[in-house]
């Protein structure tokens, strides 16, 4: 196991609490699946692709998948790209940035069905986040 936060007491709360995790997850065996502020920390295409399927695995059919991430929606001239779907925003930060296109591509993919418009909120001229609501489809 890997953890990495800058609270060293966070790191130990993850590690005592996936202990006593089964090693590997099954499938199907969350009725909602929240990615609140967690896939644009991915790395690459990658990374995100196996972050987003991991969550929709252990999904149940019929589940809600809702997720929140920072996106290029609204801020496309504010952005700047670094290689990949990586942009430094501008505050500093780098993050793996999505569009309206890429997500609605990962949900046909998946087959989910989309509960609402994708929502984009911009954080005080900052960044941009998007909500994404699928329903695992049966």
């Amino acid at each position: 196991m890997l953890a990495a936060d800058a609270d060293p007491d966070a790191v130990a709360e993850v590690t005592r609490v996936a202990a006593q995790l089964p090693p590997q997850l099954s499938r199907d065996i969350a009725d909602v699946v929240v990615s609140s502020v967690v896939l644009h920390f991915a790395r690459d295409n990658a990374a995100f692709d196996a972050m987003l399927r991991e969550s929709w695995r252990v999904l149940r059919n019929g589940g809600l998948f809702f997720a929140r991430l920072a996106s290029t929606s609204g801020m496309e001239g504010r952005v700047t790209p670094l290689g990949g779907r990586r942009h430094r925003l501008p505050d500093g930060t780098e993050r793996y940035l999505v569009d309206e296109p890429v997500l609605m591509q990962y949900g046909r993919r998946l087959g989910g069905i989309l509960l609402e418009l994708l929502k984009t909120t911009v954080v005080q001229d900052q960044r941009c986040m998007t909500t994404w609501v699928m329903r695992k489809g049966a």
